[in-house]
């Protein structure tokens, strides 16, 4: 959640570990491209395992699993009047004034992720399978492992 809108030049420098450990892991040389030892491996980006464990985090807290001081950091969306978009399951977004500390907080990070998933995913009932369809949708998403 520390690194949820950090720049792309400060996970880019953090993507360089795990390109290290698959190389390792692989007995490859520096020079050889990483990103096939990186999708035989099955691992995710930053930015998506950023998201990844966001959204984890956050369909725990709605389930009742996750400690209360984080359940009490996100509110479901209830709007004022009947709306279409009052059965998908989204949270409420709350205003906040630091640009650089106030987006990057669990309560602003976890209704951004949470809003953006499929509502697929958002009515998941059992957290293994939102685990496999939420890491399947970001490997797809991922612009990192097209070819």
């Amino acid at each position: 959640m520390l690194l949820y809108g950090q720049p792309k030049c400060i996970l880019q420098r953090l993507q360089y570990v795990p390109n290290s450990a698959a190389r390792l892991i692989h007995l490859s040389s520096r020079y050889e491209h990483v990103t096939p030892l990186l999708i035989q491996l099955h691992w995710l980006p930053i930015e998506q395992r950023i998201t990844l464990k966001i959204a984890v985090i956050t369909f725990k807290a709605l389930h009742g699993s996750a400690p209360n001081y984080i359940t009490e950091l996100i509110k479901p969306y209830t709007p004022s009047r009947s709306l279409r978009s009052s059965n998908k399951l989204l949270l409420f977004k709350p205003r906040f004034n630091l640009k650089t500390y106030g987006g990057r907080s669990f309560s602003m990070s976890a209704p951004s992720v949470w809003n953006t998933l499929p509502l697929e995913l958002r009515s998941c009932c059992s957290l293994s399978s939102f685990k496999s369809k939420l890491k399947t949708m970001l490997f797809k998403a991922s612009k990192f492992y097209s070819f």
